[in-house]
């Protein structure tokens, strides 16, 4: 059992809960409970190692064995030092450090989206849960967007880091992948929703909560689009603007 707040593999979980520097240096970023380890092992994803308290559920015990099962490192860890590398206020007593291994983008692209200045951590892992369900065939993320591998993003999206290719590109790699395909921009004044064609292959963009879309994102866009709002609302959160604009699409194109 690890006890001690200086071994290597506790030493590692801190640092990947903090800057994404320090994931990028590692090669790795962090799973915390049962569903989301859960996930990670249904789709395959390559595991470094897992921490568990002795005080697992019987639904995390049934995970531990599978993890076994599978040959995963899995060691376990004092539970006042699992609280302490928690991110949650309850710890579920279960930890995966997983690494990088980024789902291919598809070679024709029907469905994308493109978060542009997203900040907030809570509003990307929402916005990546609702492109899973939605049908969105690849994440792209330009500069300036919070990490999508940060403990709370991953927290949020849960599990569809582990579905869905999420790729960060420069806006000329962006340009470059889209060229073909009609480049959406949530606006507030553009085309309804409810009146455009989202039957053709095409790129959502979704601008950021405070300050909208950048210049860069403007100039790839083909066509802005708004969502018609009643009442004196000026503007939706991004994430549930999003979250509308991407289930238009799925509902549009299942009803062709």
């Amino acid at each position: 059992m690890i006890i001690s707040s200086q071994n290597s593999k506790i030493k590692l979980v801190r640092a990947l809960a903090g800057r994404p520097k320090e994931r990028r240096e590692a090669g790795a970023f962090l799973a915390e409970g049962v569903r989301l380890v859960e996930e990670a092992l249904a789709a395959g994803w390559p595991f470094r190692f897992v921490l568990n308290t002795d005080d697992l559920s019987e639904r995390g015990t049934g995970l531990l064995r599978r993890l076994e099962e599978h040959k995963v490192d899995v060691e376990q860890v004092d539970v006042s030092l699992m609280g302490s590398l928690s991110d949650t206020e309850t710890s579920q007593g279960i930890l995966a450090v997983l690494n990088d291994s980024l789902l291919p983008l598809p070679d024709l692209p029907d469905f994308l989206l493109v978060l542009d200045s997203i900040r907030d951590p809570g509003n990307l892992g929402t916005l990546l849960r609702t492109a899973d369900a939605a049908g969105v065939q690849a994440v792209l993320l330009p500069p300036n967007t919070v990490d999508a591998f940060s403990p709370k993003v991953i927290r949020a999206g849960m599990g569809a880091h582990f579905r869905l290719p999420i790729q960060s590109m420069s806006w000329d790699e962006i340009r470059l992948y889209a060229n073909g395909v009609q480049v959406y921009l949530a606006e507030m004044d553009g085309l309804s929703c409810w009146e455009a064609d989202f039957k053709s292959p095409l790129a959502l963009i979704i601008g950021g909560e405070a300050e909208g879309a950048s210049e860069s994102a403007r100039k790839l866009a083909t066509r802005p689009v708004s969502i018609p709002m009643a009442g004196k609302t000026e503007s939706l959160n991004a994430a549930v603007a999003g979250s509308v604009l991407m289930f238009e699409v799925r509902r549009q194109r299942l009803n062709v």
